[in-house]
């Protein structure tokens, strides 16, 4: 583990920290997930972007005439080389063979024609942030990688397998047209077993309610910490991402390092349990909680959480230290924002409209369907999640990956209408951060009251959740908060085990709310996040003792091994 810190005062020069990505970047100009991608939105932008166009001539024939001169390059062969970074362009045929070179120049041309007129118009910057995150859908899509003809390496596997490829693509289409909402497979599905290859740390299940399951994992150590840490998975998925295959798995790691871990494994709800809400997931965690203490003799417990899991938690803890009752002696809080400012840019198109149109259409159905969610985190990172596997299964004519973390993701959960609602409210208006502004249970909350110990993580490149609004959230509670800061994405800095050595965090005890002076002023640390954490947990989980010899006592016998029951309802 090596760190980095150089220049006066401490500060890392400007040659070893990264800029905080620009606001209108492709990072941070995405889509709120909870709220959905309307295609009136996008008809609505793209006529924004045709007005632009007739408003401002001059802006228009300019960016012609840039257009043009850069196409003249492209025939004369002096452009520029395709770009080496992009993923998608790193075949030689690219690069080498004016066939497909010329043509990949050309659409960059044009590309980089739409951005910069967007870029140069008068919009506002709301308006110019939609406007890139269409254009850059439509350019991403018209890519020549996602055509037959334009494809070299496709084109060289069609000849390889004298077409079998092109008749093995065809049926993946219709496969994916038939049963995947007409969306290319991202994953396996057959390769991998929940209990077997995946949420496999051993365990049992020692309290049952409703809403969740409580797993207790067996320790593999003589001795444990006093005080238990309980995770909080997000409702929006099921719990094993903190439970992948073995050395990416967070339980895996936390019982090795002498903690008592239990798990939240959420129930999947129907329309049936349409009105869960907020009040019955806290509700159910605090019966949870009361089991843990029961079970270890603990007074109160570690919480960990990510994502809605941790805003959950954060109402737990308002709720508490409203009511004077300490059941958390400290928390961890991963990749998690309390509001859709314009600042974190998670509200992109979460207008007043299409907020009431996704409120009607999960109130209707009862629930906010997890396939649907999962299209849209899709379409926040097309290259990645879309377009990648529509090359792979359509045109190269392969089986999609076996990767676990991936099948997990598409391991889909539905959200009540009544908690999706209420994250609408509590996201848009940030009801969460706003003293008194949220009730929990009939008690109003203010998390400038949470006066615990708390450790907040955010991942650099999360375009779900940045890091920023990340931050801005973390400066909502009291009391004293580590803030962590991870070079990865939303679940890569969740999984981001010990020895993978391009991971890199950065710490700084200055509690400014401002972004580029919190990393201006970070010191980076070349390894995970992990082992930072886990002296971080030692220090607040009580002295040593013998470590249980079975699951559960007898008031909470175990109802069944892990990974339980209600992970395995589809």
């Amino acid at each position: 583990m090596t760190k980095q810190r150089t220049g006066k005062a401490g500060k890392p020069t400007k040659a070893n920290r990264p800029a905080v990505p620009d606001s209108g970047g492709s990072i941070a100009a995405v889509p709120n997930p909870f709220v959905g991608l309307r295609p009136e939105d996008l008809a609505s932008t793209a006529h924004q972007i045709g007005t632009q166009c007739v408003q401002e001539p001059a802006l228009l024939l300019e960016q012609q005439t840039q257009l043009a001169h850069d196409l003249l390059r492209v025939i004369a062969g002096t452009a520029s080389a395709p770009p080496a970074r992009d993923r998608r362009f790193a075949d030689r045929e690219w690069h080498d063979n004016p066939l497909f070179r010329m043509p990949l120049q050309g659409y960059l041309a044009w590309r980089d024609a739409a951005a910069g007129f967007v870029s140069r118009s008068v919009m506002d910057a709301r308006s110019k942030e939609r406007a890139q995150f269409f254009t850059s859908l439509v350019f991403d899509a018209l890519a020549p990688t996602n055509m037959l003809l334009g494809n070299p390496a496709a084109l060289r596997e069609t000849f390889e397998s004298g077409g079998l490829s092109l008749l093995s693509g065809m049926t993946n289409l219709l496969t994916d047209a038939l049963t995947n909402q007409g969306m290319p497979s991202q994953v396996d599905k057959g390769a991998f077993r929940v209990g077997k290859d995946l949420a496999s740390t051993q365990g049992a299940v020692v309290f049952r309610n409703d809403v969740l399951e409580l797993i207790q994992y067996t320790p593999v150590t003589a001795k444990v910490h006093a005080r238990p840490q309980l995770i909080v998975p997000p409702q929006v998925n099921k719990f094993y991402v903190f439970d992948l295959a073995s050395g990416k798995s967070i339980v895996e790691y936390l019982v090795g390092q002498e903690f008592q871990v239990f798990m939240v494994s959420w129930r999947n709800p129907t329309a049936a349990q349409r009105e869960w809400n907020l009040d019955t997931y806290v509700a159910a965690l605090i019966e949870a909680i009361h089991a843990i203490r029961d079970i270890t003799g603990s007074d109160d417990v570690n919480l960990h959480g990510a994502c809605a899991g941790a805003m959950t938690m954060a109402a737990l803890m308002g709720y508490c230290a409203s009511r004077g009752e300490k059941l958390v002696n400290a928390a961890t809080l991963m990749v998690s924002v309390f509001s859709l400012d314009e600042q974190s840019q998670l509200g992109l198109f979460a207008t007043p409209e299409a907020v009431t149109t996704a409120r009607q259409s999960s109130q209707a159905r009862g629930v906010l369907d997890g396939e649907e969610l999962g299209r849209v985190f899709a379409w926040m990172r097309p290259n990645d999640l879309v377009w990648n596997y529509w090359v792979n299964n359509y045109l190269l004519g392969k089986a999609p990956p076996a990767f676990d973390v991936l099948y997990w993701n598409n391991d889909t959960t539905r959200l009540p209408a009544g908690f999706h609602c209420q994250l609408l409210d509590i996201l848009s208006d940030n009801l969460l951060a706003t003293p008194g502004a949220l009730a929990v249970m009939g008690e109003p909350i203010d998390l400038s009251k949470v006066a615990c110990d708390k450790f907040v993580l955010a991942g650099m490149t999360d375009h779900i959740t940045p890091w920023q609004g990340v931050l801005r959230s973390a400066r909502a509670f009291g009391g004293q908060t580590e803030f962590v800061l991870s070079s990865s994405g939303h679940i890569q800095s969740l999984i981001n085990p010990p020895g993978n050595a391009k991971a890199k965090f950065f710490v700084n005890g200055d509690d400014t709310t401002d972004p580029q002076a919190w990393l201006d002023g970070a010191e980076a640390t070349s390894d995970s996040w992990w082992n930072h954490w886990s002296q971080w947990l030692k220090q607040r989980s009580g002295p040593k003792r013998k470590a249980p010899s079975a699951p559960g006592n007898a008031r909470h016998a175990p109802c069944g091994e892990a990974p339980g029951r209600y992970v395995m309802e589809a």
